[in-house]
């Protein structure tokens, strides 16, 4: 049977086309078509002004003019929605990227999912890294939505795959990694890197490369929304979302408003970025049954903190990790920033009393030790009194003790990877701030997992 068209385009341009329909009902998000010398060319309804509708397109529009038949597709934006996803990387449509293939095709439309209020959980258990620095200064509940800043060269796709080991070893749980308008060399690195350290099976991964146009961008965080959507609610996993880079997601739908001649408020935002990034953040949530846990790559524009998109996207988090030029500079890893790095989490009465002051603490000790490095520079060791001189010794015992080997390094550092349990680390601080490991050289403390006492009471 042959297909009905269901309009014709009147206008065309890079990223909108507009169509004049007939009396067919077409609504907001419809997939519409047009085949043109062999090709299909998809583009998605995102406005309606009576007959006149405009769309997106999903490919570049070489090949449309005026006048040309357009088709209903008989799905919106899909895809894959079973246990197939592993191992898979997809584009912002669904289609694989990769040289596998979807034995079994089961599709989920990647807008359909938005929780009630009686499914979400807000009293889901805190998730537990076995990573010391992050377990002790910014532990995560289920469902959290942590930042993660930090340039290149600073370790964060080491501590991206270490947080993917970590679940997968202690929950048995898989992980979603969703690049938004990333370079594609990027892309290949992570591939490959997951590829060599076994990971690739216990992930799944959706690109929209820089490179592609503003509706790719702007579609891949829905789709990867929509596998870690099965993963929790059909596998019942505690999954881990990464989104890498979620600001290119905004810049990407301002170039849409922008096109579709929307007036944009502010450094030429659209005037509904609540909408838009709320349309993301509320769908990553936990229910009784899994939750979804998200790291957020937040790109800062001309390093602008009060930028109206990074303060709109902050505004939904529950933390941020940061990773430090200068941390890594001292051959600290991870290379945490212990004074950014925040969670909503540090709060007595989640914690408890004990992990709560002894954050404290230990936050009390690196910034005194700050201002100690700069008297020791002038005046020297000598001059500092006995409790300084404690601080000072007890600081670089602490920043040496919250480096960790990686498992996923094993490879390149030849230190076997640890898990490190939160109660251990509470101990190993408790006993540094309280001087019982003072006659301990502090490069003992350097790279390992839990610190083992014995060992040295023993000699």
């Amino acid at each position: 049977m042959s297909e009905t068209a269901v309009g014709k385009i009147i206008s065309v341009s890079e990223l909108n086309i507009q169509v004049l329909i007939n009396d067919e009902k077409i609504k907001y998000r419809d997939i519409l078509y047009i085949n043109s010398k062999g090709r299909r060319i998809e583009f998605e309804v995102v406005e309606e002004d009576g007959n006149v509708i405009s769309a997106i397109p999903f490919q570049n529009v070489v090949g449309l003019k005026k006048g040309l038949d357009v088709y209903k597709a008989e799905h919106g934006l899909e895809i894959q929605y079973n246990d197939e996803i592993l191992g898979k990387v997809f584009d912002s449509y669904g289609k694989l990227l990769d040289d596998s293939q979807i034995e079994e095709v089961h599709k989920r439309n990647v807008y359909n999912r938005n929780l009630t209020l009686e499914e979400i959980n807000l009293n889901g258990g805190i998730l537990w890294t076995g990573i010391k620095v992050l377990d002790f200064f910014a532990p995560m509940q289920k469902g959290f939505k942590m930042g993660l800043l930090g340039g290149a060269g600073v370790g964060k796709t080491v501590l991206i795959k270490e947080l993917i080991h970590n679940v997968y070893t202690g929950l048995n749980s898989n992980s979603v990694f969703v690049g938004v308008g990333e370079r594609s060399r990027e892309g290949k690195e992570l591939y490959d890197e997951m590829l060599s350290a076994n990971l690739l099976d216990k992930m799944s991964v959706v690109f929209g490369q820089m490179g592609e146009n503003s509706a790719t961008r702007s579609k891949a965080i829905f789709s990867g929304l929509t596998l870690a959507e099965y993963l929790r609610d059909e596998k019942n996993q505690d999954v881990l979302l990464f989104v890498d880079n979620i600001y290119r997601y905004v810049q990407a739908m301002s170039e849409i408003n922008a096109e579709l001649s929307r007036i944009p408020i502010e450094n030429g935002y659209p005037a509904n970025i609540e909408t838009a990034i709320s349309d993301v953040e509320e769908r990553i949530n936990s229910t009784p049954n899994g939750s979804i846990t998200s790291f957020q790559a937040i790109y800062i524009p001309a390093d602008d903190v009060t930028d109206q998109a990074v303060l709109t996207i902050q505004a939904h988090l529950d933390g941020q990790i940061v990773l430090d030029r200068k941390v890594a500079e001292k051959g600290l890893y991870p290379a945490v920033d212990v004074f950014s790095t925040t969670s909503k989490l540090i709060d007595i009465d989640k914690i408890g009393e004990r992990h709560y002051r002894l954050v404290e603490e230990v936050l009390r000790y690196y910034s005194r030790y700050r201002e100690l490095e700069e008297i020791i520079a002038v005046l020297g060791i000598d001059e500092l009194s006995v409790a300084d001189t404690n601080v000072f010794y007890r600081t670089r015992k602490l920043r040496n003790y919250f480096t960790q080997p990686m498992f996923v390094a094993e490879n390149y550092t030849g230190i076997k990877g640890e898990l490190v349990h939160i109660d251990d680390i509470l101990d190993d601080v408790e006993n540094i701030i309280s001087g019982a490991y003072d006659g301990i050289d502090e490069s003992n403390f350097l790279y390992i997992g839990k610190f083992n006492a014995e060992e040295y009471i023993s000699r």
